[in-house]
């Protein structure tokens, strides 16, 4: 199972972030181990200045503004694959 981290204090942008991501795995029928993280100290250590930021299994894949369902659905489709 995957591990995605959304990055974030909890802002609409973080929390409407959490919802696609969930949203998309759920649709295409993949496991997720979906986790908020709100410590800016921990934010910090991803090096993300600028929220939401999307962690996957450890490697930072976006970082600034809501990402667009395509892309996380390309993120969800690249976890099914692994």
């Amino acid at each position: 199972m995957k591990n995605i981290k959304v990055l974030g204090s909890g802002c609409a942008n973080c929390k409407t972030t959490l919802k696609i991501i969930d949203e998309v795995a759920k649709s295409k029928g993949i496991e997720i181990e979906l986790e908020k993280v709100e410590d800016i100290g921990d934010i910090m250590a991803y090096g993300v200045m600028s929220t939401p930021g999307v962690v996957i299994d450890g490697k930072v894949v976006h970082a600034g503004g809501i990402p667009d369902r395509k892309t996380v659905e390309g993120w969800i489709a690249s976890i099914d694959a692994a």
